[in-house]
């Protein structure tokens, strides 16, 4: 196994939402005084082994949420469907191993701040060689 391209695939992430999503805020840590519209966070990775008799390689199970403060739910899962329609088996090029495939897990909508506001967490997996 090697975490060597974490780094990598969190930048080709990144930039690929930057330029899909124009009109939303792209984050990798939380904004100071987040609050207010919606934006992109990229969360969580988890990394487990997946290498094989033919090399090294690894599974990256990552989050990206999207947070709106707009009532209901909509917004949001339109912003989470563009970022689904960005990620799904995106042609990604990395500066350290190479992507074989980019998938769906699952997601999750909630409430948050009593209310006020709405959270989705998307989950995917990148299978990385290398």
């Amino acid at each position: 196994m090697s975490y060597g391209s974490a780094a990598a695939l969190q930048q080709a992430v990144y930039q690929r939402l930057v330029d899909h999503l124009r009109d939303v805020p792209v984050h990798d840590a939380l904004p100071p005084g987040a609050g207010g519209g919606s934006f992109v966070l990229l969360g969580p990775e988890e990394a487990t082994n997946a290498g094989d008799a033919t090399g090294a390689g690894a599974t990256h199970r990552f989050v990206v949420s999207v947070i709106s403060d707009a009532s209901g739910f909509l917004q949001a899962k339109e912003i989470a469907v563009a970022v689904s329609d960005a990620l799904v088996d995106a042609p990604l090029i990395l500066s350290r191993g190479r992507l074989v495939a980019l998938r769906f897990i699952k997601a999750q909508a909630r409430r948050v701040d009593q209310g006020g506001a709405r959270r989705i967490d998307l989950r995917f997996a990148a299978r990385i060689e290398g």
